[in-house]
């Protein structure tokens, strides 16, 4: 980052509340049912739900999950609590109704905000939370809950007082039970934490604050899309949701509606260039100019060829639930390939051995993280847990990393994730964007199986371009493509096709599913 935004020189208010009340007719929200919402409009909903929450009784610091899809109403709660003092908990979907049921009890949610489509979730969730009936509200019919309207449409009375609320994120859970990052609320005036967050993140992002078009291509209870969705109408913009992502989707709402920021992973990059060469030929994509992405490392010859076609607008950041670390620019990124970035500002990132020093540049360690705006990240209720990831004011993300001489920093893989055969670390990520470059190649998991010689050996699960044929042809094609491009001890020794891998809606894959019936038996090296 080159330097801090001045809010000061804007024409334009930053904060979604300050917008709305100085240009309501703005147009804030287009959903993916056709609905269109105003920024008076949606002003209007969270203000009705925030009367709504204090009727019934919530206070300063209490927390309100959401088991909703990508939805208008999901904005409206997120606006309520964020302006009533609340933690605002967003509830992933594709939880099992036991796992989602735990994060609302685990959050001590007091009010739950549900869809008919996640009716199982809801009711699940709302019973084990021991959430009381007139505290259940849903988008639809669910059995059990107050239609959403009798919380959105609360009658005007005397003004809640005002107060920062914040979000209260849940990890995936690939490792266990989801595990709540929860945070201090913030001490300023909601307005002003806005602001202050539209700036970092317009700055970091090569947003324009003002006029623009923001596309919701993720759930919004993931980190990635939500710090999108929410930072877009902090900064005056309008917000396209879509509710399924497909790469035809996505380029005909880029043209339709002339989207200039969008947040994206890796996997959707990939399915964007397995369209046909016509097809992405005739796709209008000039008014892009800013997609930064997160939640997997992206191969270096799959952002090239986005950036190739979209032109250099391609942001990628490192981080996660726990806290943001580095970006990295396109123009940085086009002059080291692969690097996620250096620290933001305000971060600190070092890269440790397991005795806790300092790597020296090109030697790969685990990374830390922590910033000087935010206490570090612990986890709600869960002292060992929060204690286990921490050195000092710094956590870490479980990633393995180094830096270069120059300061940029390179991610390797996951800890967990990371094969060791005979002794060797081996990095899947670096496998996988390998064979990812292959042109039979549509999506890839690397994973270490057990090998009675080695511990453990490298295997590659595959999943083909549509009309290529699996046979023993491809595989040795495929090995000698790996051995033409990484040493040959980091090769897959075997390799399985599937018709699907099991990735997650934030771009990562569950590799512990993919793992699981090859180690039934026995101990993981790591």
């Amino acid at each position: 980052m080159d330097g801090r935004l001045d809010t000061a020189s804007l024409d334009r208010p930053l904060g979604f509340w300050r917008i709305a009340e100085s240009d309501p007719q703005r147009t804030a929200v287009i959903d993916d049912d056709g609905r269109v919402l105003t920024y008076g409009e949606l002003l209007a909903r969270s203000r009705a739900i925030t009367r709504g929450l204090g009727a019934l009784g919530l206070t300063r610091g209490d927390a309100l999950a959401v088991v909703l899809p990508n939805h208008r109403a999901f904005l409206e709660t997120w606006l309520a609590a964020t302006e009533s003092g609340l933690y605002f908990v967003p509830v992933n979907s594709h939880l099992a109704p036991a796992e989602a049921a735990y994060v609302v009890a685990n959050s001590e949610a007091e009010v739950l905000v549900g869809h008919h489509d996640l009716a199982e979730l809801c009711d699940r969730a709302a019973r084990d939370a021991r959430i009381p009936a007139e505290r259940r509200f849903a988008v639809g019919d669910v059995d059990g809950f107050n239609p959403f309207t009798d919380l959105d449409r609360w009658p005007a009375g005397p003004a809640v007082p005002r107060s920062a609320g914040v979000q209260m994120m849940y990890t995936s859970g690939t490792t266990g039970k989801p595990k709540g990052v929860r945070r201090p609320l913030p001490d300023g005036d909601p307005d002003e934490v806005a602001a202050e967050t539209a700036t970092a993140t317009c700055q970091g992002f090569g947003i324009t604050p003002g006029r623009g078009v923001h596309l919701v291509c993720g759930p919004m209870y993931h980190a990635g899309p939500y710090v999108g969705v929410t930072n877009a109408l902090h900064a005056g913009h309008t917000v396209v949701i879509m509710r399924n992502w497909s790469p035809e989707s996505f380029l005909d709402l880029v043209r339709r509606h002339g989207v200039t920021n969008t947040q994206m992973v890796p996997t959707m990059f990939v399915r964007l260039l397995s369209l046909p060469d016509d097809v992405r030929a005739a796709a209008d994509v000039s008014s892009l100019e800013s997609i930064f992405h997160t939640g997997a490392p992206c191969p270096v010859d799959v952002k090239q060829r986005i950036m190739d076609w979209f032109g250099p607008v391609v942001y990628e950041t490192y981080g996660g639930t726990e806290g943001a670390a580095t970006i990295a620019t396109p123009r940085r990124w086009l002059q080291k390939p692969g690097t996620v970035g250096r620290p933001i500002l305000g971060a600190t990132v070092e890269v440790l051995d397991d005795d806790g020093n300092r790597c020296a540049p090109g030697v790969p360690g685990t990374i830390f993280v922590g910033s000087s705006r935010h206490q570090a990240a612990e986890y709600f209720k869960d002292a060992e847990k929060s204690a286990s990831i921490r050195r000092g004011s710094l956590v870490t993300l479980g990633d393995v990393g180094y830096f270069d001489d120059d300061g940029f920093l390179f991610l390797c893989d996951r800890k967990i994730d990371m094969v060791i055969s005979g002794g060797v670390n081996i990095y899947p990520a670096e496998v996988e964007a390998c064979l990812i470059s292959h042109d039979a190649v549509a999506d890839v998991a690397v994973i270490g199986v057990p090998d009675e010689e080695w511990g453990e050996s490298v295997k590659a699960i595959v999943e083909l371009r549509a009309g290529v044929d699996a046979d023993d042809r491809l595989v040795d094609e495929l090995v000698t493509h790996c051995r033409e491009h990484i040493a040959r001890f980091k090769c897959p020794r075997s390799i399985d096709f599937v018709s699907r891998l099991p990735r997650l809606p934030n771009g990562k894959i569950e590799k512990r599913r993919l793992r699981e019936p090859y180690w039934t038996g026995h101990e993981r090296a790591i």
